[in-house]
């Protein structure tokens, strides 16, 4: 696969520095059901990388030390990893909202059929891919099949509760096919509102629309194709600077599966760390009680993405 990181490294884009810790978002694995053609982490069957049950545990010591308000779990799939469950429960009982970032297909492999009432029971939030609201275009980005599995998933959910329930959040994202900038959130909310309530029955909670990065899976496919430059050129042209002020690499930090810290996940899969006391990389473990509001955050020309157009993050568009 060819590699984009070479060409993000050195950049222009303004020097950021982070906020107030408020989400701790942990990727458990690289390990996937699915091989999505947009997926930044490169995830899959054959992935290997899986966070151990010592590192769990020091991701719920940094919670309780720094009162994270939420834990936000990605993979890969995160349910694949062994230890989910336990992590799950740890950290709901410390009233910390938890983000389980679904795919949805995973909830009806085999091994993984209680799942979805375990996530109900729980009270986690669940923020599940749907890239479009039509079976043609979900599997020209995630593979054959990929649709009615989803359809399927979110009627489970809804029977339980989700999207229902105000205390059983159900959010859905989008990500564009090809090099095209997300549509505006809130009009692309209610199509899929109403196409999904009056095709398949289902409702959810609140659409997030996220830019396609141009690094991994996508960025390679951007490079075979010739579109790496055309694609930059159209994150650098939709900059806009009042964005900066809510990029959630300012309230966010990222662990990797090894208990390493970044910026955010798309530092992550760059091994572009975060930069403290000159060190080249820092583990959760040597954080300790250390409040890094105003350290200067890890940049690079992917950051263009987030701050293109309405902006994009892990909660969807910055300006609504």
């Amino acid at each position: 696969m060819l590699d984009t990181r070479p060409l993000l490294i050195k950049t222009d884009f303004p020097a950021i520095s982070r906020g107030i810790l408020e989400t701790l978002q942990v990727n458990l694995g690289y390990k996937c059901n699915l091989t999505c053609n947009h997926c930044h982490v490169n995830a899959g069957p054959t992935r290997t990388e899986m966070m151990n049950l010592e590192t769990v545990d020091l991701v719920l010591q940094h919670m309780h030390s720094h009162a994270v308000r939420t834990l936000d779990l990605t993979g890969g799939a995160p349910e694949m990893n062994p230890h989910f469950k336990y992590l799950v429960s740890a950290a709901r009982a410390t009233g910390a909202e938890v983000i389980d970032r679904c795919n949805l297909t995973i909830l009806g492999e085999e091994g993984y059929e209680d799942m979805a009432e375990f996530l109900a029971g729980e009270g986690v939030t669940i923020t599940a891919s749907l890239p479009c609201y039509t079976e043609q275009n979900v599997e020209k980005q995630r593979g054959k099949g990929v649709f009615q599995d989803s359809i399927t998933a979110l009627k489970v959910l809804n029977a339980l509760g989700y999207g229902i329930d105000p205390g059983l959040q159900l959010n859905l994202v989008y990500n564009p096919d090809g090099i095209n900038l997300p549509p505006a959130q809130a009009a692309l909310e209610l199509d899929y509102k109403r196409e999904l309530k009056q095709r398949h029955g289902i409702v959810f909670n609140q659409l997030f629309t996220i830019t396609n990065m141009p690094i991994s899976r996508f960025g390679g496919m951007l490079l075979a194709k010739g579109l790496y430059h055309q694609y930059m050129n159209t994150l650098r042209d939709s900059y806009r600077a009042e964005n900066l002020e809510t990029v959630m690499c300012r309230s966010l930090l990222s662990i990797d599966y090894e208990g390493f810290v970044y910026d955010c996940d798309f530092n992550q899969m760059l091994a572009m760390p975060l930069v403290l006391n000159g060190k080249s990389r820092t583990h959760l473990s040597e954080l300790g009680k250390q409040d890094l509001t105003h350290n200067p955050i890890a940049i690079g020309e992917h950051c263009f993405g987030c701050t293109a157009g309405q902006g994009s993050s892990c909660g969807g568009a910055l300006d609504n």
